[in-house]
């Protein structure tokens, strides 16, 4: 029996096969069997195939072709891969490594075009990126990427469902992924052809490809002939390539492929160009980007304090979406929109499939404007070091252009700490550890923003710093008032304000985007001046798991009454590590027991937080400065 039996649907491919071919055979890991599945090629397919050792079964469609191959399978692990892959060098020894160590029962891996352009580069590494983003929230995939499974769990589910013309993979990957774990392997790359692409042009692509996820996620099947999608290529038709029109360099010819069969390949090595452009750069201040998530206003507050500082010692160019784009385009110039990723809200829990689908439908657009500018600013502004506070196009941009990287902002202590947590959350913890890891990728330095300091795991890359707090919440002194304040990220939670209405207490509430009084309820529109005074007289906090707002609340000596987002560990682990330390209570629901122990319980946690000292921006800024400075190209 061999560890391994690789399986290759083909038709009419004797151009790309023998690429392939050479670089299995190239291996350093030999316990492996190579399976052709044929749909009748009318070229020199299958004379190739026997040549270089391998067994031709019948083939046909996909599905069909990888079912026939794995029949005669005496591998334990199968490999499907297309024809017009090239494996890296020990690319079978990490997979299978990688693949047992996991203890899977099916993986993907990842992919570097086999392209000099930039738009190329680009566009799979998003692909990579997203595949890791959304691995613990459906198992998903395609044939380009390498698709490893066990022989067995193959067998358990009778194969690829041979009655899909398209999705066929996806397909796979989801059913046996709902029997055994499922990841993409972080180390194997294998170099893909960019035919496709170039036949039917970026817009036509991403459409299809982004139409056919959305239907997977939302559990329907496309068919080829909905998508307009055909199998086999036309060699004749012309290459179209009508977006990006300045990324002129050509595919590469696979006779000349080998260089990069090494893996450090895979980054985009344009920066050197950049650089040496005979343009005379007349300011010596160093050239920074500051990239900000716009998912809620935390990220937007904390970075408007950091960027204040900042500009006064560098060239600063800002880019941000949504939320926080608004917020600090009104403080600062050179402001740039771009589009970014949002959490679909339902009934105070976050929803994921509909978080994707919702992602996926603007995709096309958000994917060729965001690349478009992020070109333009890379050849104009000449960047030195990229900022991210959890950005996703920044460090995208960062690791394609080799551009240095620093990371600053809460949400890598769930990544790069020994942090303690239930184990009933431990779902919840994996799907966000895959979403930061996909977000961040390789930052020179990790600047982390936490009211809570658990351990570190590598110092040497990462420090915790209190968090960076608005002038105007550390230039207020809290007061315990009549009131408390209420503010929510999201405006489903009704079971909230139904709790609120039966307790004699006064709430303010913000965040319903209400201004109307209803008994002891007082809905309030976000005004800044106004919620500063009301959260500095207030006598405790009700929010969700949001870190900024317990960090405010925190520093305001005010206990606070956390009711985290469902399914949102970030959220959870601020409200888990906030019991902890004494300063407040964690609920997953409100109701009139917990509220009135709480209230009960507030001296104690106003007692607690007497020696709380959580606040000083200066600190972080001066680590952000001296890290731009020790990173910088």
């Amino acid at each position: 029996m061999k560890k391994i039996s690789i399986i290759i649907p083909t038709f009419n491919e004797e151009e790309y096969l023998p690429a392939l071919l050479d670089s299995i055979k190239e291996q350093e890991f030999k316990d492996y069997e190579i399976i052709i599945a044929d749909a009748q090629s009318k070229d020199k397919t299958r004379e190739i195939s026997r040549s270089y050792g391998c067994v031709v079964v019948e083939g046909g469609l996909p599905a069909y072709g990888r079912n026939n191959g794995a029949k005669i399978a005496q591998g334990e692990l199968l490999l499907f891969l297309d024809s017009d892959l090239i494996l890296t060098e020990g690319y079978l020894k990490d997979a299978v490594e990688e693949f047992e160590d996991k203890s899977l029962g099916i993986a993907i891996t990842q992919m570097i075009p086999l392209s000099d352009k930039k738009r190329d580069k680009i566009l799979h590494e998003f692909a990579n990126r997203f595949m890791i983003m959304v691995e613990s929230i459906k198992p998903h995939g395609a044939g380009c990427y390498g698709i490893i499974s066990r022989r067995e769990l193959h067998q358990e589910v009778n194969g690829f469902d041979e009655s899909l013309d398209f999705g066929e993979d996806s397909d796979y990957i989801e059913r046996i992924g709902k029997i055994s774990p499922f990841k993409v392997l972080r180390k194997p790359h294998v170099l893909v052809s960019i035919r496709r692409l170039e036949k039917e042009g970026l817009k036509s692509l991403v459409f299809k490809y982004s139409k056919s996820t959305i239907y997977d996620f939302m559990g329907k099947k496309i068919s080829a002939d909905e998508l307009n999608y055909t199998f086999g290529y036309d060699e004749d038709e012309s290459l179209k390539d009508d977006d990006l029109r300045e990324n002129n360099s050509s595919s590469i010819d696979l006779k000349r492929s080998k260089p990069y069969l090494n893996k450090s390949s895979s980054s985009l090595d344009i920066y050197d160009e950049i650089e040496n452009e005979n343009n005379v750069i007349i300011n010596q201040k160093k050239r920074v980007i500051y990239s900000v998530c716009g998912e809620g206003l935390g990220h937007a507050m904390r970075s408007a304090v950091i960027l204040e500082e900042l500009i006064k010692k560098y060239d600063i160019l800002i880019f941000a979406s949504d939320r926080a784009y608004k917020y600090l385009s009104q403080k600062f110039d050179n402001v740039h929109e771009i589009h970014g990723f949002n959490t679909v809200y339902e009934n105070n829990a976050v929803k994921n499939r509909k978080t994707f689908v919702k992602a996926m439908k603007t995709l096309p657009r958000d994917l060729n404007s965001n690349l478009k500018l992020l070109y333009k600013i890379a050849r104009d502004f000449k960047p030195q070091i990229i900022v991210s506070d959890f950005e996703f196009y920044a460090s995208l941009l960062s690791n394609l252009l080799r551009i240095p990287l620093i990371s600053i902002d809460n949400m890598h202590v769930i990544t790069r700490c020994n942090i303690e947590y239930p184990d009933k959350y431990r779902a919840e913890k994996l799907k966000a550890e895959g979403v930061v890891r996909s977000f961040i990728v390789r930052p020179e330095r990790y600047i982390i923003i936490s009211y809570f300091c658990p351990e570190i795991k590598n110092p040497e890359k990462t420090i915790i710093y209190p968090p960076v707090l608005r002038k105007e919440i550390m230039g207020l002194k809290g007061e315990y008032g009549g009131h408390i304040l209420v503010y929510q990220t999201s405006k489903s939670n009704e079971k909230l304000l139904k709790t609120l209405k039966s307790f004699g207490e006064k709430f303010v509430i913000y965040g319903f985007d209400l201004d109307k009084k209803d008994g002891n309820l007082e809905f309030k529109p976000f005004n800044e001046s106004e919620f500063f005074e009301d959260i500095q007289n207030s006598r405790a906090v009700i929010t969700n798991g949001g870190f900024t707002l317990i960090s405010e609340a925190l520093y305001l000596k005010k206990p606070v009454f956390s009711i985290p987002v469902k399914g949102q560990f970030e959220q959870i682990l601020n409200a888990i590590y906030l019991e902890k330390l004494g300063y407040g209570e964690f609920h997953e629901e409100i109701n009139n027991d917990n509220l009135k122990k709480f209230l009960n319980n507030l001296s104690k946690y106003q007692e607690n937080l007497e020696d709380y000292n959580g606040g000083n921006s200066q600190e972080v800024i001066l680590e952000l400065i001296d890290s731009i400075e020790k990173y910088s190209k």
